[in-house]
C-alpha cells in the first residue's frame, strides 16, 4: 500500500538546514542558491578569491554590486518567491530573517519524511483517548523543585498502550519519493499577536526581538522566509499496516478494541483536526483576520469530504506552533495552565491573561495574511495487482 499526501497549504518538513544569506542572493524576485564550490574554483584562478572569503566571513549579506553575476551563472537551485512584494520585504530585511529553512532533502532531491506522518496520526490517537484522571496524574509528576523533562510518558502509555503493545505499532510510514523543485516557493511570513482591547482584543505583529506593531501595519512587522511546498503539491510513500497484531489471540495479549485499525486512527486524526481547525477559528475571530478565517472554514469542508472518502486531515511540520502539536487543545483548564506554569519558558505568556498561545506564524499570500502552514490530506491507496 501507498499513502498519498496532499498539501492544501504551504508545507515545510525540514531537516533542521537553513541557507544563510551568504550562501544565496536575491536576484529577479528568486532566491538564487550559489554552488560554492564552483564559485572557489573560479576565484582560485585569479586575485578575487581573498576578497571574496573576507565578505563571507563579515558581511550579512553578499554584496550584489560586487558578487551578483554569481546568482545569474552559478546558482544550484532558484527558488521563486510567492509574491514579488517578497523580495523587498528581503531587501529591508535583517539577522534571523535571512535564516531561510529548507524543505528536507537527500542526495536524489526533496522528500517528505515518514515520521512527521506518523507523528501528526499519534497527536491525533492520544488527543481521542485521554480518560478521566489523566491530566491530574501527570500533575501530580510535576510536584518537586524540579520538573520531569517528559511529564506525560505515563500518559501516553496509559492511552496508547505500552512499548509492546503501543498502538502506534500497527502502521508504518515510510519517506515519501523524491518530488520535483517545481513544487517549492520562499513563502512571507509574520507572528501575529494578541493585545487587550476593552471587552476583547486587537491583533498586533510581532517585532524582533520584541514589541509589536498594530494590526493594521504588518510591513512593518518583522518577516520570516521559508521554503514551502504549495498547495496542491502530492507526496507519495510506503504505508505498511501490521495485520499480525489484528490476530485475536495478539489483540487480546496487547489489549487492543476489537475494532480498531486504520479506520480508527484516520478517525481520531480527524477529531482532532476539527478540533484544532476550531480553536484556530475561535484565534481568527479574536484577531480580525477574515481572510485566515475564510482558508479555515474551506479547511473544515475538506475535512469533511475527506471523512466520507476514509481519508483524514492532519498539520505537520514547521510553523505550526504548540497548539499543532499539543495533544491537550484546552488552553483554559486550570490544571493544564498549571503543568505549563511549571516550566519556564511558559510562565510569562500565562501571567498575561491572554488567550494563549496568543501568536500564530501566518502565511501571507499575494501580500496578505491568508492561512496557516502545514495542513494535508492524507490518503491511503491500496496496492494493485
Amino acid at each position: 500500500m501507498r499513502y498519498r499526501l496532499t498539501c492544501l497549504t504551504p508545507l515545510l518538513v525540514g531537516d533542521g538546514r537553513k541557507l544563510s544569506p551568504i550562501d544565496y542572493m536575491v536576484w529577479k524576485d528568486h532566491v538564487n542558491v550559489l554552488d560554492q564550490w564552483r564559485i572557489f574554483r573560479l576565484l582560485a584562478k585569479g586575485p578575487r578569491l581573498e576578497g571574496y572569503l573576507a565578505q563571507l566571513k563579515k558581511a550579512e549579506k553578499l554584496d550584489f554590486a560586487s558578487w551578483g553575476g554569481f546568482a545569474q551563472n552559478f546558482a544550484g537551485r532558484r527558488i521563486p518567491f510567492e509574491n514579488a512584494a517578497s523580495s523587498q520585504y528581503w531587501n529591508r530585511a535583517a539577522g534571523d530573517s535571512l535564516h531561510i529553512p529548507t524543505f528536507a532533502a537527500g542526495a536524489s532531491g526533496p522528500y517528505l519524511p515518514g515520521a512527521s506522518i506518523k507523528g501528526a496520526l499519534r497527536t491525533g490517537m492520544l488527543f481521542t483517548n485521554w480518560r478521566a484522571g489523566l491530566l491530574e496524574d501527570t500533575l501530580k509528576r510535576i510536584e518537586g523543585e524540579r520538573p520531569p523533562r517528559h511529564p506525560a510518558e505515563a500518559v501516553e502509555e496509559q492511552a496508547l498502550g505500552p512499548a509492546g503493545g503501543n498502538r502506534m505499532h500497527f502502521v508504518g510510514t515510510g519517506d515519501s519519493a523524491t518530488v520535483a523543485t517545481g513544487q517549492f516557493k520562499v513563502y512571507l511570513l509574520r507572528t501575529s499577536t494578541l493585545a487587550p482591547r476593552g471587552a476583547g482584543y486587537a491583533l498586533g505583529w510581532k517585532q524582533s526581538p520584541r514589541g509589536a506593531v498594530d494590526g493594521n501595519r504588518p510591513e512593518d512587522a518583522t518577516p520570516f522566509f521559508a521554503e514551502m511546498a504549495v498547495p496542491g503539491s502530492t507526496f507519495t510513500g510506503r504505508w505498511d499496516e501490521r495485520a499480525f497484531f489484528l490476530q485475536p489471540e495478539i489483540r487480546r495479549a496487547v489489549r487492543w478494541p476489537d475494532a480498531f485499525g486504520r479506520a480508527k486512527i484516520f478517525e481520531a486524526a480527524n477529531i482532532y483536526g476539527a478540533g484544532l481547525l476550531a480553536l484556530q477559528r475561535q484565534y481568527a475571530s479574536w484577531s480580525g483576520l477574515g481572510l485566515l478565517d475564510q482558508s479555515l472554514a474551506g479547511l473544515e469542508q475538506r475535512l469533511a469530504s475527506a471523512r466520507e472518502k476514509g481519508a483524514c486531515l492532519i498539520c505537520i511540520g514547521w510553523g505550526g506552533g504548540l497548539p499543532a502539536k499539543s495533544s491537550w487543545l484546552d488552553a483554559t483548564n486550570a490544571e493544564y495552565r498549571q503543568i505549563l506554569s511549571a516550566y519556564n519558558l511558559y510562565n510569562r505568556a500565562l501571567s498575561s491573561n491572554l488567550p494563549f498561545p496568543k501568536t500564530r506564524k501566518i502565511v501571507f499570500l499575494n501580500n496578505r495574511p491568508a492561512t496557516l502552514p502545514g495542513w494535508a490530506e492524507l490518503a491511503v491507496e491500496e496496492s494493485t495487482p
